[in-house]
């Protein structure tokens, strides 16, 4: 059983990246063989600072191993490291209907939210098809919001086994229900795009001060609050402090007697103490710069290796040879 992640480097990741992706994709790691990589190709569609993609790349890479992925036993790389992925993307385009690209959500919900559109944004789902069919993924662990890329990927790699015969990989999406989709400091799904996330590994005072900012209504700590569960705080909190801790708050907060102030520095205690551990190994690991370019290098001949075979068994199906 193959697992198959990736992460943009298009900013610092925050708490919903490794909620909604990252931490079921390095738990993985306990079940079968896992591939992870940096998606640079993705990030084009919306950075076009090449200096700080380069930044961000070695960012996200040290997160990824403070957080636990292990290069030893999983494949680690960067996207653009392993081209093969250009060339299948191409072949699986040409068999993507206009109307299937057309309705997907993260598009039109980009351009909705006035981000500019342009062909690598709109062929997004073909490149993430190519990303997860190329190394034969059996699932692929990924936030509700992704869901829909994922079903897409099943629709173009059956509809290739359909027009050349069985060789593709028809892969399963894996989403936990309850942490699969992160709410944002202000409600809505925390993204970058929107500007209301809670880094992974933020500054202490700069975190501290944007849980502190979290808005709230204009109830008296006295008085119930019956949707103390519907809180972002109360949402935030089940994530980052054990269950038995998160249930107490929400039945101080429903029963009345709690202060909102309370609350959110309950938040970011919980939350640092969560990240702890992985701050620590971040910062051995970020003393030593040739570390990280060793790994992905290493990942990306180890990932080569299957995209050569899966990519040649591709060609072979559709007569290229």
């Amino acid at each position: 059983m193959r697992t198959l992640t990736g992460i943009q480097p298009s900013g610092t990741l925050h708490i919903g990246n490794y909620f909604g992706a990252m931490q079921p994709a390095i738990q993985a790691q306990k079940r079968g063989d896992c591939y992870y990589f940096i998606a640079d190709y993705h990030s084009m569609t919306s950075l076009t600072d090449a200096g700080e993609r380069r930044k961000n790349t070695r960012e996200v890479a040290l997160d990824w191993l403070a957080c636990g992925l292990d290069p030893e036993t999983s494949v680690f790389w960067k996207q653009s490291d392993v081209p093969e992925v250009c060339e299948l993307s191409w072949i699986l385009g040409t068999l993507a209907p206009m109307g299937l690209l057309e309705r997907a959500h993260s598009y039109k919900d980009k351009v909705a939210k006035g981000i500019s559109p342009n062909f690598g944004l709109f062929a997004y789902p073909v490149l993430m098809a190519a990303d997860i069919l190329l190394f034969d993924s059996n699932r692929v662990p990924v936030g509700k919001d992704q869901k829909q890329h994922v079903e897409m990927t099943r629709d173009i790699a059956i509809k290739f086994n359909q027009t050349y015969g069985e060789t593709l990989v028809v892969p399963e999406e894996e989403i936990r229900e309850g942490v699969a989709t992160v709410p944002g400091l202000d409600g809505q799904k925390m993204s970058k795009s929107y500007g209301n996330v809670v880094e992974l590994f933020g500054d202490e005072k700069a975190v501290r001060k944007r849980i502190m900012s979290i808005v709230m209504d204009s109830r008296t700590p006295d008085e119930p609050k019956p949707d103390a569960d519907r809180n972002i705080a109360i949402q935030l909190l089940k994530l980052l402090a054990p269950a038995d801790v998160a249930a107490d708050f929400e039945n101080r907060l429903r029963a009345g007697g709690l202060g909102y102030g309370d609350l959110k520095k309950a938040l970011f205690a919980h939350y640092w103490e969560f990240f702890a551990e992985f701050r620590a190994k971040r910062a051995v690991l970020a003393a030593d710069p040739g570390y990280v370019d060793a790994v992905l290098a290493k990942g990306a001949e180890r990932a080569r290796a299957t995209a050569a075979t899966v990519l040649q068994r591709t060609r072979r199906a559709c007569g290229l040879v």
